[in-house]
């Protein structure tokens, strides 16, 4: 698996653990909802800059939206 397909399905499977909209994890991240979600389809490709905001959106550190499932 690729990193960007790992990145892509973590945040996306964080965010529904925690119960979370796409719409409120862009707000939180200051990212447009469109974009947040060409991230999790893996269509984006996230800077580390924005990987980060998404991960403080969703209470992470950054390490674990890297993790292998």
């Amino acid at each position: 698996m690729s990193i960007q397909s790992r990145v892509s399905r973590n945040i996306q499977r964080i965010r529904r653990e925690k119960d979370l909209s796409q719409e409120e994890v862009a707000h939180r991240a200051d990212i447009h909802q469109t974009y947040l979600s060409g991230v999790e389809t893996g269509k984006r490709n996230p800077s580390i800059l924005v990987v980060e905001r998404i991960a403080k959106a969703l209470g992470l550190d950054v390490s674990e939206i890297f993790k292998p499932n």
